[in-house]
């Protein structure tokens, strides 16, 4: 198959599996396409399917992956404040760190909106299907929702990273409470643990809770940059930590934490 054509059948695929999308037309425009194939694998629920879909899914993936270019964690330059520190702008999906950190919901198999711009949603559509259904049977088998401040890892799949952790935030309703930030403080170091645990030497954190979670965006960094540091005054298996930013306040906020010679690798 061609790359169009992988795309073409994964979208046939999936719209086979559901009657009320009998009516749905395969677009003509490539970014269509994937925006429907996105949706579709947004919108699925963790139910079987079948290895020949799968074959096709991760073979498109990783095309896709090659396409938008792979960042290399070792090749981006170090913080002179402490080697072992990154500061990073770009997308967390692109780096192939041993761990990435997806900032989770409470149900811990993704995001089940169309085309949701958060880190979750992305994370799973490069994943793979296979990412909510490890997910899935991760989460039925302890029973209950996952409560903010811990961390699981799950395989990455058709990321660049070999793994994901999966912490779930703090939600910020109004004031920022004490609770508030041990949770934030105690998702950083469950990631870093977890991490160290596994023998992981690199590990990439995005803004926890900072997006739709609503925790402040300042607070969230000073919490972040303080429990790293903190864990890192140990001894681990640690080597490289990317404080991963999207957004340009970040990458301010993260740079006046970090020092006056923090300045934020981008991604090309």
């Amino acid at each position: 198959m061609t790359h169009e054509e992988q795309r073409r059948y994964l979208i046939r695929e999936l719209l086979a599996e559901d009657a009320q999308y009998q009516s749905i037309v395969i677009p003509e425009d490539t970014q269509g396409q994937k925006d429907l194939l996105r949706a579709l694998m947004n919108v699925r629920p963790p139910m079987p399917i079948g290895q020949d879909f799968l074959t096709v899914q991760d073979e498109y993936l990783s095309i896709e992956r090659d396409m938008e270019g792979v960042e290399d964690v070792h090749s981006l330059p170090p913080l002179r404040c402490d080697e072992r520190l990154v500061l990073w702008q770009g997308d967390i999906t692109t780096l192939n760190a041993d761990a990435i950190v997806n900032a989770a919901n409470s149900g811990m198999r993704g995001c089940f909106h169309a085309l949701h711009s958060c880190i979750d949603n992305i994370i799973h559509t490069k994943s793979g299907i296979q990412l909510r259904l490890y997910c899935d049977e991760m989460m039925k088998q302890q029973g209950y929702e996952e409560p903010a401040g811990q961390a699981k890892i799950t395989p990455a799949f058709n990321l660049p990273s070999r793994y994901v952790l999966h912490t779930v935030g703090p939600i910020v309703e109004g004031h920022v409470s004490r609770r508030d930030r041990e949770l934030l403080a105690s998702c950083y170091r469950s990631c870093l643990e977890l991490a160290a645990e596994n023998r992981l030497e690199s590990i990439a954190f995005c803004c926890i809770s900072t997006g739709v979670f609503h925790f402040p965006n300042q607070d969230a960094a000073e919490i972040a940059v303080k429990t790293v540091a903190g864990f890192l005054q140990a001894p681990s298996s640690i080597q490289r930590v990317i404080f991963n930013v999207f957004k340009d306040t970040d990458k301010q906020i993260y740079r006046e934490l970090l020092g006056p010679n923090a300045e934020a690798e981008t991604a090309h």
